[in-house]
């Protein structure tokens, strides 16, 4: 179902338009939101390069939990405002950062993390999550990738997340 990786198709538009086509075919017949953001961040970890975590912080009361994930041991909970997550959370903005370590209050769960991309995730005009995307190479994240990301994440909001 989904296309072998290369190098030289990563990081443009057709490459993540084909992408979201992808994961909306994927999750279009399963209504179980936990098994579907477990396959989409499978499938994200696998299809690009240069990654070492990639994963859905869910919004819980006052706080983001830990969801499905691809990547070494995470944060399990974090505050609204803190970090790069919580940050996106806080202010609804995409935070694409080039250097993790420049980012006041950047919470290193995983010491390889170099550079980092969140999306908050909307359901019914609210945020219920974030994706979090680290990479272990300073500046991984182009324009090109954020607007890549926000197509995927346009996906992601069209699942059920009533329950959450």
């Amino acid at each position: 179902m989904f296309a072998v990786k290369t190098s030289s198709s990563q990081g443009t538009p057709e490459f993540y338009q084909s992408l979201a086509g992808q994961l909306a075919a994927l999750t279009q017949d399963e209504p179980d939101l936990i098994a579907n953001l477990a396959n989409i961040s499978a499938v994200l970890f696998d299809q690009l390069n240069d990654l070492n975590w990639l994963g859905f912080y869910l919004v819980k009361g006052t706080q983001l939990v830990l969801g499905p994930f691809q990547g070494k041991v995470a944060c399990v909970r974090i505050d609204r405002g803190k970090g790069v997550c919580g940050t996106a959370w806080d202010t609804g903005l995409v935070q694409r950062v080039e250097d993790v370590h420049a980012f006041p209050g950047h919470i290193a769960c995983d010491s390889a993390s170099e550079s980092e991309i969140v999306l908050p995730i909307r359901f019914q005009d609210k945020i219920v999550a974030v994706l979090d995307v680290d990479s272990p190479r300073k500046g991984r994240f182009s324009e090109i990738d954020q607007a890549g990301f926000e197509a995927i994440v346009r996906v992601v909001e069209q699942l059920d997340w009533s329950a959450v």
